[in-house]
């Protein structure tokens, strides 16, 4: 048995892998924590590492599985190849992979880090530069911003804030 890309269609990584299962096929999609401004605050979600692939064992041999129903299966675009022949993956990589995912899994990646210098995008600050902080705990965030020359500490939504 190897392992083979699927290229998925555009955001339904989930739903290829979910179906591709449900037919029986063992597949695999490292995902990973970030975190993403949804409606104004910050959530936590998990995202594909790499965004419309995911990785399928299939079998080479007359007994392994028919390769025919994965072209048709819901969120599949289709098995990468080069020309005729299904791109193989080293199975040392999917190893690696499902180590580093589960690794770096366990802590989200962070929106902004402490010390990153943001942008203010909205309200009375629109325009200035800011030193991110932290969140406060209720779905805000702390910066420092300069004003007359001294560092004052401010609250704000994290959606009005970029990186600069």
């Amino acid at each position: 048995m190897h392992w083979y890309v699927i290229h998925t269609k555009p955001r339904q990584e989930e739903r290829a892998l979910l179906n591709l299962e449900r037919q029986g096929y063992i597949c695999y999609l490292p995902v990973l924590s970030t975190e993403k401004l949804r409606k104004g605050t910050v959530a936590i979600v998990q995202e594909p590492l790499f965004s419309r692939y995911l990785f399928i064992r299939l079998s080479t041999g007359q007994s392994g599985q028919s390769w025919a129903p994965i072209r048709s299966t819901q969120g599949v675009s289709r098995l990468v190849t080069f020309g005729a022949v299904p791109a193989k993956v080293n199975p040392e990589l999917i190893e690696i992979l499902r180590d580093q995912t589960n690794t770096l899994g366990k802590e989200p990646a962070r929106l902004f880090d402490a010390g990153d210098r943001v942008l203010i995008k909205e309200g009375p600050f629109v325009g200035l530069q800011a030193i991110y902080q932290m969140m406060d705990g209720e779905r805000r965030a702390m910066v420092l911003i300069e004003i007359l020359g001294k560092l004052s500490k401010l609250t704000l939504e994290p959606a009005t804030l970029q990186k600069a």
